[in-house]
C-alpha cells in the first residue's frame, strides 16, 4: 500500500501541473471518441517506474503501454494513469489516477487518487475501505426509486447505443436520478463512500474497475459483471449497489435487454 500510494502521488505532480492547460494539451486519437493526452502517457511511465522499482518481479497491466510480464506470475499491478481523460482534457475535475494489485487473479489492494480534490481512496482485502483515512460505507437506501445511479455514456465508436438508450429509458422512471460523470474509477469510489447509491456501465476494461471493485466490496457493497459474472474485471462492465439495490438494478437491466 505504501508503494502504491507513493506512486500515485508522484504521478499526480505532472497531472496537476497540466490540469487546466486545455489549449496546450497534446492529444492523440485512439479511436472514435477515444483520446489520450501526453499527460496520460507520462503519468503511466511514472507509475510503472515507481512500481517496478519497488517490486521488480511483478507484472503491470496498463491502459497506454503494452503489458509487462513479471517473473512473479502471482502478482500484477493494474493501472490507469488518468481515468476520465475526456474530463481532464476539458479541465473538469472529475478524474483519477488508479492502481490495483492482483494476486493469483484476485484484487487484494487498490488506490484511487483525485489530485484536484485531494481525495485518496484506498483498500486492502479484509481491512475495509477508506478515503483520506476515514472509513467508507456504501449508502443504505433500500428502494431503487429513491436512489441516484451512475452510468457511462458510450462513445460514438461503441456499438451498444440502442441497448444503453433502452436501459436509460427504464432507469429514468425507476430511480430518482442518473448521473454520467465521466470516470468509472471515481464513480466506484463514490459508491463505496455513499455519494452514489449504485451504478451500471458497459464498454470497460480491467484498469477502469479494478480498484473500485475492491472499494465497494470492502465498504459493504456488491459488484458483479455486466451480465452477472462473479468477477467483473474482464466482463466488459459492472453493476454495483448495496444488498437491497443490486437485484433491483439487475432486474431493470434484464428488462431493458429483452
Amino acid at each position: 500500500m505504501t508503494v502504491m500510494i507513493a506512486a500515485v502521488r508522484k504521478a499526480a505532480r505532472g497531472v496537476q501541473r497540466d490540469f487546466g492547460e486545455v489549449t496546450n494539451l497534446q492529444i492523440s486519437v485512439k479511436g472514435p471518441g477515444d483520446f489520450v493526452t501526453n499527460a496520460d502517457k507520462r503519468a503511466e511511465q511514472v507509475l510503472r517506474q515507481e512500481l517496478l522499482t519497488a517490486r521488480p518481479t511483478y507484472g503491470v497491466l496498463g491502459e497506454e503501454e503494452a503489458e509487462h510480464k513479471g517473473t512473479d506470475a502471482d502478482h500484477r499491478f493494474i493501472i490507469d494513469p488518468i481515468d476520465g481523460t475526456f474530463n481532464y482534457m476539458h479541465a473538469l475535475p472529475y478524474f483519477a489516477i488508479t492502481i490495483a494489485l492482483e494476486r493469483k487473479g484476485e484484487i487484494v489492494a487498490g488506490v484511487t487518487y483525485n489530485p484536484i480534490s485531494d481525495e485518496l481512496f484506498h483498500a486492502e482485502k479484509g481491512t475495509g475501505a477508506f478515503v483520506n483515512n476515514k472509513r467508507m460505507r456504501v449508502a443504505q437506501r433500500r428502494e431503487l426509486l429513491d436512489s441516484m445511479m451512475a452510468t457511462n455514456l458510450p462513445s460514438r465508436g461503441n456499438r451498444d447505443h440502442a441497448l444503453h438508450r433502452a436501459e436509460m429509458n427504464l432507469m429514468q422512471v425507476k430511480t430518482s436520478g442518473i448521473r454520467a460523470l465521466g470516470s468509472t474509477a471515481m464513480d466506484m469510489a463514490y459508491i463505496a463512500m455513499g455519494r452514489l447509491d449504485g451504478a451500471w456501465s458497459n464498454g470497460l476494461n480491467a484498469w477502469d474497475m479494478a480498484a473500485g471493485v475492491l472499494f465497494i466490496r470492502e465498504a459493504g457493497g456488491f459488484v458483479v459483471g455486466a451480465k452477472g459474472e462473479a468477477n467483473p474485471l474482464f466482463s466488459g462492465g459492472y453493476i454495483a449497489g448495496n444488498a437491497d439495490l443490486l437485484p433491483q438494478i439487475r432486474a431493470v437491466l434484464d428488462q431493458a435487454g429483452k
